[in-house]
C-alpha cells in the first residue's frame, strides 16, 4: 500500500521526469477537486495528501537513509497542491468558485514555480533536501510548494495591481 501510495497510483513510474510527471498529474487533480468540490476540499486534500505521504514515505524508506528514490511522487503532489491553494484560496475569498479555465495563469504559475523551485532547491527547500531522512523527502517539496504559492500571489498582484492587467 506504501508503494502505491509514494508513486501516487504509479504516476511515479512514468519517464522521463517522474517528479514533472507527479507535478502535471497532481495540478489536473487539483483543479478537478477545486473545481467539483470547491476549495475547502482543495484546503482539505492537500492536508490528507501531505499526512499520508509522511506516513508512506517513512514506511517506504525505513531502513534506507538518505535514499530519495525518484519514483517517489506524494511529495510533488503534496508540494504542488500547496502552491495551487495559494491562487484558490485568492479567487475563493473573492468569492470566484470556477476559475481554472479563465484565470489559466493562475495553475500554470502554480506549476512552473513549483517545479522550479523544487529542481533549484533554494534555502530551506535545499536544507529539508541534505536531511536525508523520510522526512526531508516530504519537507523539501513542501517548501518548494510554500514557496511558489506566495510566488505566485506576488506575481499576480504585480501583473494585475502595478502593471493593471
Amino acid at each position: 500500500m506504501t508503494r502505491v501510495l509514494t508513486t501516487f497510483f504509479g504516476v511515479g513510474l512514468l519517464r522521463p521526469a517522474p517528479g514533472t510527471w507527479g507535478s502535471a498529474v497532481a495540478v489536473a487533480l487539483g483543479i478537478a477537486i477545486d473545481h467539483l468540490f470547491g476549495f475547502p476540499a482543495l484546503m482539505a486534500a492537500t492536508m490528507v495528501v501531505t499526512a499520508l505521504g509522511f506516513w508512506a514515505c517513512a514506511r517506504e524508506l525505513a531502513g534506507r537513509p538518505g535514499e530519495d528514490p525518484s519514483e517517489i511522487v506524494i511529495d510533488e503532489v503534496a508540494g504542488q497542491w500547496l502552491a495551487l491553494v495559494f491562487p484558490a484560496a485568492a479567487f475563493w475569498h473573492r468569492g470566484v468558485e470556477d476559475w481554472a479555465l479563465d484565470a489559466w495563469p493562475g495553475w500554470v504559475a502554480a506549476f512552473a514555480f513549483f517545479r522550479l523551485f523544487d529542481i533549484w532547491k533554494p534555502w530551506l527547500v535545499g536544507r529539508a533536501d541534505r536531511r536525508g531522512d523520510a522526512p526531508g523527502v516530504m519537507l523539501d517539496d513542501l517548501w518548494a510548494g510554500l514557496f511558489a504559492g506566495a510566488a505566485t500571489v506576488i506575481a499576480a498582484g504585480l501583473w494585475h495591481g502595478l502593471m493593471g492587467f
